[in-house]
């Protein structure tokens, strides 16, 4: 695991990472850009990505099938770590991966690596819009495709908590569940993705944009701290209580970006990986709208 801060351990600036791949061995990088609705992320990985970054697709390699489990269950074991050892993917290799700008699908891959094992992986900070910024701080992208040498990465799930239906029903009657949905979703005012609008009864609304600065970098940790301290999370014990806090969203994507920021902010959480594209799955769990 990387030494500093917490910071350190979970995030990367572009400068850090610039430094770091003018050296060997280099972390592996994992390019993640998708989009709700496309267009497809391999479309922006072939325009150009960091040099020597592999496309790790979210539907075919960070979740499995979707079905009743919800849209981006989690992936099989064995099929998670063929895809991620076709990457490169290593036990004792960095992992960094990034997403477009904010993070929010390059957390799904950062707890999807950590969930099954790897225990140093970081998200780059601002991911491609910062790397490919505006001179002078720009720095190098490149349309050629690396052929990386196999890793040995061994997937091995349950090293970060998770929630089912009933764990996140708990957790919104006796902890804390964030909706890391934008407000007009959760509010049941508009449903892009998923049949029925809505939320989690208890549920408490916490759009993922609250975690991040304008630029999509992430909010210093006294920030967040503050943030999830009003929402009802203390920092190191879960709520005032102790009782749990979870996170969820539409298909457990974005919640992720949540419970990474939560840990940023040195508040336990555990992930509703179905969110609510499962939670729908059945007809006789509650609805609630409105805020």
């Amino acid at each position: 695991m990387n030494p500093g801060t917490d910071r350190d351990r979970l995030l990367v600036s572009v400068e850090a990472l610039a430094t770091e791949l003018a050296k060997e061995p280099t972390p592996v990088l994992l390019d993640v850009r998708w989009r709700l609705g496309g267009p497809p992320g391999i479309d922006s990985y072939r325009r150009g990505h960091l040099p020597g970054a592999v496309f790790a697709d979210l539907n075919r390699d960070l979740a499995g099938p979707p079905g009743p489990a919800g849209r981006h269950p989690l992936p099989d074991p064995a099929a998670f770590q063929a895809a991620m050892r076709a990457a490169g993917v290593s036990q004792d290799r960095p992992v960094v991966v990034y997403d477009d700008g904010d993070a929010t699908v390059a957390a799904r891959g950062w707890w999807t690596l950590r969930y099954f094992g790897h225990e140093d992986v970081r998200v780059l900070d601002g991911g491609y819009r910062a790397w490919a910024g505006a001179a002078p701080r720009s720095f190098e992208v490149t349309t050629a495709e690396p052929a990386p040498a196999p890793g040995d990465f061994i997937a091995e799930p349950g090293h970060l908590p998770v929630l089912d239906a009933a764990g996140a029903q708990a957790a919104a009657r006796t902890g804390l569940l964030l909706d890391a949905r934008a407000g007009e979703r959760y509010r049941g005012e508009t449903e892009p993705a998923d049949p029925v609008a809505g939320h989690i009864p208890g549920a408490v609304s916490a759009p993922t944009e609250g975690n991040v600065n304008p630029d999509g970098t992430f909010r210093d940790a006294a920030e967040l701290t503050a943030r999830f301290a009003a929402l009802g999370a203390v920092a190191g014990v879960g709520t005032q209580g102790g009782a749990p806090v979870g996170a969820y969203c539409g298909s457990g994507v974005t919640a992720a970006h949540e419970v990474l920021a939560l840990t940023l902010a040195g508040i336990p959480a555990a992930l509703y990986v179905g969110s609510w594209s499962n939670w729908i799955a059945d007809p006789a769990r509650p609805v609630a709208t409105g805020g």
